[in-house]
């Protein structure tokens, strides 16, 4: 199995210790690091400035959000990165949610199944430099058409940029069974986000789905799956760990997304926690934060952390090596790497 880590999202400023955990990750022989992007940083600056200090590992993006950048600009930006870092290059994708999509970017939101299907081809299109790029979907289109609000001068182009590689592998990420059987179909590994063992059944039958899909490009045998514990803490005070977790959770759960839009809560709804993440959220969009952290049970942080003292931790990881994870996303401190990339590949 590989290891991955991510060096997560910037709030006010970059996160502490990311320059470290990327020269941790190279010296520790992590397979992939990732970064991320919400609406304050992008995930390719980072990437770029911490990644040169790298020479091995697999440099990625989860996610690239799709509206933030037309797809040729995303296919422009990977392809600039695969040659600076001899084709070392992840491109991890998602949709993000209506709220930032369409309050961030000013862009539509809809149809967002069909949209990633499009951005997808057209990404790949570029890269490929087969041909000068043509398109004509539902929601994009190469050349634009003439009309009231064009020129009606574009014409089909080919990158100067001859590619490191005519293709880069292609992230989704995604959380609902569609999004996970689309990204079976057309993508090259899925980017997972609050995944727990005890789903592991339920997102095995998605990507099924897809990998049976007529053009699909991959089996199960040679499709990334990345994830694991959303965190992993060591501690003999199971409380007292969990607390390091609840606020992430209790953020993602009612304030992530508006209501009935927010496809966090979506997730532990499906996982049992109906009940749970509806009070989590009913708190949230209150205004009630503290309230909203408090509500998240401990049973649910040990169905997506792993958390407790160390021989607890050691017999639990050996559910998550027993699922559809094919690349092990360790979120600990880099201090713990070797250990636990040892415990995780022994």
């Amino acid at each position: 199995m590989r290891i991955s880590v991510s060096a997560g999202y910037w709030s006010s400023g970059p996160p502490p210790g990311a320059q470290h955990l990327f020269e941790a990750a190279e010296q520790a022989g992590v397979d992939q690091i990732w970064t991320a992007e919400a609406y304050g940083s992008d995930a390719w600056t980072p990437l770029a400035w911490w990644g040169s200090r790298t020479t091995r590992i697999k440099l990625g993006t989860a996610v690239s959000q799709l509206s933030a950048r037309p797809p040729v600009t995303l296919a422009m930006t990977a392809m600039t990165m695969d040659h600076l870092t001899q084709g070392r290059v992840l491109l991890g994708i998602g949709t993000s949610n209506p709220q930032v999509v369409e309050g961030w970017y000013g862009q539509p939101y809809p149809r967002p199944l069909e949209r990633t299907r499009e951005y997808i081809d057209i990404v790949r299109k570029v890269i490929a430099r087969t041909e000068p790029v043509t398109y004509d979907g539902q929601h994009y289109q190469l050349p634009l058409p003439a009309g009231p609000q064009t020129t009606g001068l574009g014409k089909p182009l080919r990158s100067i940029l001859h590619p490191y590689r005519t293709e880069i592998p292609i992230y989704l990420g995604a959380e609902g069974p569609k999004n996970v059987a689309l990204a079976a179909e057309i993508a090259d590994g899925w980017n997972v986000i609050f995944f727990s063992p005890a789903m592991n059944d339920f997102y095995a039958a998605a990507l099924a789905e897809g990998f049976a899909r007529p053009g699909a490009r991959h089996t199960a045998q040679t499709f990334d799956v990345v994830g694991g514990p959303m965190a992993i803490i060591e501690d003999d005070d199971l409380e007292r760990a969990a607390d390091q977790v609840r606020p992430t959770l209790a953020l993602y759960i009612g304030g992530m997304g508006a209501r009935g839009v927010n496809f966090h809560h979506e997730v532990f709804v499906r996982m049992g926690y109906e009940a749970e993440a509806r009070k989590i959220q009913d708190l949230y969009l209150a205004g009630d934060r503290k309230s909203a952290i408090a509500a998240v049970p401990l049973k649910l942080v040990e169905d997506v952390a792993l958390i407790g003292p160390w021989p607890k931790i050691t017999d639990e990881i050996q559910r998550w090596k027993q699922t559809v994870l094919t690349t092990f996303a360790l979120h600990a401190d880099p201090r713990h790497l070797t250990k636990l990339a040892a415990l995780i590949q022994g």
